[in-house]
């Protein structure tokens, strides 16, 4: 996928953002791993945001490759597994870093775990100062703690940074339901939601402690389809796709 798939019109309507990749984003229809064409088109969407003008930083999961939920369901102790989990994150922001690079975006990774041979360690001002000059900063290793997820650590990093938006990319689904549309036919799309419908309805966006902190912040979020990775910058630019979720919105379907 080339620069030549960006929108015409393409004018960002964001200057700061954080995009929330999962792991499996990365391994596309193999599911486990690594499909390097599924990373490829990713980080050609993502090279456009710098170009234009859009301060892009990404936090990415693990999940193709290990999870600590599961490592716990089999009886591992839940920290040991949850740790496990933070560094397939670090082989994933990795393996974008190096996509990204090879389409001439310059790249920093940040993690939690300091493992200062492979990245820096996360430190805000310095992620920052990463932005200013126009690079993309992939932060890793989630909270640097067991217990949370990867959403939050996007919210978190969203509300460190003072981002604009954090974009919610989903592999299959291209927004919020009511029901699992894979299952359900009949389920319907939001077009719009609060931060506490999320956490009364008990959608499946994130955890509980990311749409609280996303309430506390008060940082807009747009879910929405990576099956057509030029979404991030439709996104970005303000189209109306997948679900908007923030305040003084009303909550309806589309």
């Amino acid at each position: 996928m080339s620069d030549s798939a960006q929108p015409a019109s393409a004018s960002p309507a964001y200057h700061r953002v954080v995009l929330k990749l999962s792991g499996q984003a990365l391994a596309g229809p193999l599911e486990t791993g690594f499909d390097l064409q599924v990373v490829g088109h990713i980080a050609d969407a993502v090279c456009q945001l710098p170009r234009l003008g859009v301060q892009t930083t990404i936090v990415v999961g693990g999940g193709n490759i290990w999870r600590g939920s599961v490592g716990a369901a089999m009886g591992m102790d839940r920290a040991t597994a949850d740790y496990m989990g933070m560094l397939a994150t670090a082989i994933n922001a990795l393996t974008l870093q190096d996509a990204l690079e090879k389409r001439g975006a310059a790249t920093r990774v940040q993690t939690a775990i300091e493992m200062r041979a492979i990245a820096e360690p996360y430190i805000r001002r310095r992620a920052i100062r990463h932005l200013e000059k126009g690079r993309v900063v992939i932060f890793a290793c989630g909270t640097g703690n067991p217990y949370f997820s990867t959403d939050t650590a996007a919210v978190l990093r969203a509300a460190e940074i003072e981002a604009d938006l954090i974009l919610m990319a989903k592999r299959g689904v291209d927004g919020v339901y009511d029901a699992d549309p894979r299952t359900n036919p009949e389920a319907r799309r939001f077009a719009h939601l609060d931060y506490l419908d999320v956490v009364k309805l008990g959608l499946h966006v994130m955890d509980a402690t990311a749409a609280s902190l996303c309430e506390e912040s008060r940082i807009p979020m747009v879910v929405f389809s990576l099956d057509d990775p030029q979404n991030i910058v439709r996104a970005v630019c303000g189209e109306k796709i997948g679900t908007w979720i923030g305040h003084s919105r009303p909550l309806q379907h589309s």
